[in-house]
Parts: structure tokens; C-alpha cells; sequence
């Protein structure tokens, strides 16, 4: 590739499930290449396997990198639109010499493959048919096309993450880039479908590091510019298994919806699995893009951490505009009229200082929209005895007598009426968070006070200034 040549990137996921985290971190880690070289990044989807592939899942995935703010520069290619185009090449492929038709049974493959098991060797497709012209009795008989892999010699791939790896041509089999129903693999699609999109840059998974010594003497079967590979290590789980469910491996709608996690929160923490800049932690999107390169992927696994995934959306929740966090908890406390939206925006200071996600956040806010007489919670009713209904009585005739309601006003009255009934601060403050909010946490106190506003304030303290009878 020249220096001139401009980069493209490619994220190819395919749709037979959700958009799963790994996948998530391939495709930021492939935009995030292109454009920290003024490239380009597109999306090919590989639904090819019609039985597998789902509608719903070709949705959850575009969902995904919407949300994450991946979708790519271009519209998607599919790579089922382009059977023909894989077959072309296929023929042309025939007609070079560089493949052949290959006429061998599936009993005749298994029978090999049991005598290579028998014998305790590995099994390597050998078919007579590389060199061989079929014969009249071969024109009604199905037939698979096979490429011919280079049987000598070596094939060296310098990777951007792995370094120098050599694979002995004598391990890659011929195999089979057309089956016998005419229908391209997955093999022969991946390669036509990047070079017809100009990808030059191929970033992935290392699991898919065999299949690039298989592409290779394709791509060069083809006269075709070879691409740059870089294949990143997967992603563990914090026991250092292979990520799976049990780790958090969900899909990225599960991060959104039952995780209650910002997209910025997930881009950040993403980047930084298997990526750094120093001990930079919070990175955003800008500076991603403006210090992204392939030399600051590492080569070992990275661990997936759920608290320190957590406490990365607590920064951010904190971060965020209150106007936007106010529309997506809305949703998780019914319908909100225009003045309850207004009072849950107002309210958003305090509710996310305590908060590291947006479920946490609704809890925090289910106090402003309780109706009276309040539910109590187990803890809160606990605090409620005799004498918390006793400073309550204070609390609220105190607060009675206030001309100005406000912050300063408010804490002055309970601090006024704490140190008259020689009572500590606490003392006062918790009867008054279970009086208000039904429960024994919230926001500070005084804050409570403020949003609720007199008139409501007054009546929830007045519910709990007597004891309830048996």
C-alpha cells in the first residue's frame, strides 16, 4: 500500500445473534483507525448463512453501533447481494488455473479423515482432482471448487499487533471456495467483498489469524493489493477465562437497556480494553480519534471488569447534561407531565452524584413523584418510632414559619430546631428523609426539602407526626 493510498476499515459482523460486547470493541477499534488517518469506515453484514441470520439480529446490530456512534461512512453491504460477484471471481479463478473442480464424496473425505484419525495424524485434504482433468463420467457428477493453496514454502504475515508469524504452506489445505450448489464460503465472500470495498486495513479478533494465511494465497491467486493485518487479542473474562455470559458478555442492547450504561461510558471503556495512551482512563471521543494508533494495542488478553465498567458511567452519568438524563430516565418512572419533567431536570445535580447508572438514578428520583400518604420502606418505617415522630412535630413547625423557601432557608430551620432540642443534626435529618421520601436514602436533605416544595413538604411531615394506630 502506498503512503498515499487512503486507509478503509471494515467492521463485517454476522447476524445471527445480538451485537456482543467483543464484537462492539472490533468495530470502535476499526473506526477508530480510519479516522485518525482521515480514512473511511464501513459495515458489511456476512448473511450469508440464511438459516442463521435474522432480521432481528441485522436490527440489534445496526441499534448497537448507533447507540455507540459507529454506523459506517457508507450504507452497509450485505454480503448475500453479492453471490454472483463471488462466483465471478470463483471462474475466473477456474480459468487462471489457480483452482480446480473437485469431485471427491463426503463418503470419500470421511473415510480419509477416519484413516488420519486412525493413524493419529492431522487430516489434510489431498484431492487427485488439483491435477487432474475430469472425464466424460465426471459430467453428471456434483463437484465443489477448490483453490489451490501453494504446497511449498511459507507464508509470512507481518501483523501490526502479533508481530512476524510464518505458517508452512504445507499446513493450508485446498479448500473449498465454491460448494456444490454454486454457493460462495465464507472464505472466497470475505475476500472478494474487501477488495471490492477497498479495505486496507483488515483489524479483528485473533481468532481469525488462521483464517489470514488462508486468504493470502487467494489474494494472490487474485493479483490483488494484500491488506494490512491486525489481529487483537480477545477479550477475558476477570478470572481470565474466555469472556463469557457469566463475565458480562451481553449484548450491546443490555448494556443500554438492562445495565442502564451512557454510550460514551461503554465507547470509553471499550477503547481502553486492549488499547492505551499512558494512564490515561477517561479518554473521549475527540481525543480517541486524535491519539488512536495500531502501536498502542496490546498483545495480551484484556479483562473484562464489570465494577470498573460501573464506576467509569458513574463519571460520565456526572458529566452528562441534566436536560438529556432527565429524557432517558423518564421512561423507568411512567408518564411524566411537563412539570414533573421539569422538576426531575432540576433535580439532577443531586440525584446523580449518588448515582453510577440510569436505574439507580429513576430510584433515586421515585421520591418526587410519590402521591401521599407515602409507602414506607422496611428501613424507613424502622426509623419512624415515637420520638423521630416527636422531632417531626419540631421539624415541621419550624418549617411552617418560613417566609422564603429556599436552600438557605430550609437548612437554617432544621439546624435552628436540632440545636433547640439539643438533638444532633441526624437525629432530625433521617426521620425527616423517611417523612419525605418514604425511604432511609436520598439526596441531601435540604435538597429533598427545596425540590418537593412547601406545600408538599409540609403534608408529607404532617402524615408521619402521628403514630399509626395498631
Amino acid at each position: 500500500m502506498s503512503a498515499s493510498t487512503q486507509i478503509v476499515t471494515r467492521f463485517a459482523p454476522s447476524p445471527t445473534g445480538f451485537l456482543h460486547i467483543g464484537g462492539a470493541r472490533t468495530a470502535l477499534f476499526n473506526y477508530l483507525l480510519a479516522r485518525a488517518n482521515d480514512g473511511k469506515y464501513l459495515v458489511r453484514i456476512e448473511d450469508t448463512d440464511k438459516k442463521r441470520s435474522t432480521p432481528e439480529a441485522i436490527e440489534a446490530i445496526h441499534d448497537g453501533l448507533e447507540w455507540l456512534g459507529l454506523l459506517g461512512d457508507e450504507e452497509p453491504v450485505f454480503q448475500s447481494q453479492r453471490a454472483e460477484r463471488h462466483a465471478e471471481v470463483a471462474q475466473q479463478l477456474l480459468d487462471s488455473g489457480h483452482a480446480y473442480k473437485c469431485y471427491l464424496t463426503q463418503e470419500e473425505l470421511q473415510a480419509r479423515r477416519e484413516k488420519a484419525q486412525a493413524e493419529k495424524r492431522p487430516f489434510r485434504i489431498n484431492s487427485e482432482w488439483r491435477d487432474q482433468q475430469p472425464g466424460p463420467e465426471q459430467e453428471s457428477q456434483s463437484y465443489v471448487v477448490r483453490l489451490k493453496t501453494p504446497d511449498d514454502g511459507e507464508t509470512v504475515i507481518e501483523d501490526q499487533v502479533q508481530g512476524t508469524i510464518r505458517v508452512k504452506n504445507a499446513e493450508i489445505d485446498d479448500y473449498v471456495i465454491l460448494r456444490g450448489d454454486g454457493t460462495p464460503t465464507y472464505m472466497l465472500a470475505v475476500v472478494v467483498d474487501d477488495h471490492d470495498m477497498g479495505v486496507t486495513h483488515i483489524m479483528r479478533g485473533d481468532d481469525h489469524l488462521n483464517n489470514a494465511f488462508r486468504q493470502l494465497p487467494l489474494i494472490r491467486a487474485m493479483g490483488w493489493d494484500e491488506p494490512t493485518y491486525a489481529h487483537v487479542p480477545l477479550i477475558h473474562g476477570a478470572d481470565g477465562a474466555k469472556l463469557s455470559k457469566r463475565h458480562g458478555a451481553l449484548g450491546v442492547d443490555a448494556y443500554r437497556d438492562e445495565m442502564g450504561l451512557l454510550p460514551e461510558a461503554v465507547f470509553n471503556y471499550l477503547l481502553r480494553l486492549g488499547w492505551g495512551h499512558g494512564d490515561d482512563e477517561i479518554i473521549s471521543r475527540e481525543q480517541a480519534i486524535e491519539w488512536f494508533d495500531l502501536k498502542g494495542v496490546g498483545k495480551s488478553p484484556s479483562r473484562f471488569d464489570t465494577k470498573k465498567l460501573l464506576n467509569l458511567n458513574g463519571h460520565y452519568i456526572r458529566e452528562a447534561d441534566n436536560g438529556r438524563l432527565a429524557q432517558l430516565v423518564a421512561p423507568k418512572l411512567g408518564e411524566l407531565e411537563d412539570d414533573q419533567m421539569a422538576l426531575l431536570e432540576r433535580a439532577m445535580p443531586e440525584l446523580k452524584a449518588r448515582a453510577n447508572d440510569l436505574h439507580q438514578l429513576a430510584e433515586g428520583a421515585e421520591f418526587l413523584f410519590k402521591t401521599r400518604p407515602l409507602q414506607m420502606s422496611e428501613k424507613a418505617a424502622a426509623i419512624l418510632d415515637a420520638e423521630a415522630r416527636d422531632n417531626l412535630v419540631l421539624a415541621h413547625a419550624g418549617l411552617e414559619k418560613l417566609d422564603e423557601w429556599s436552600l438557605e432557608g430550609v437548612e437554617n430551620v432544621i439546624r435552628e430546631v436540632a440545636e433547640a432540642a439539643e438533638l444532633k443534626l441526624g437525629k432530625l435529618a433521617q426521620p425527616l428523609r423517611a417523612a419525605l421520601t418514604g425511604s432511609n436514602t436520598s439526596p441531601g436533605i435540604f435538597d429533598v426539602l427545596v425540590l418537593l416544595g412547601r406545600d408538599e413538604s409540609l403534608a408529607r411531615i404532617a402524615d408521619q407526626t402521628v403514630e399509626p394506630k395498631e
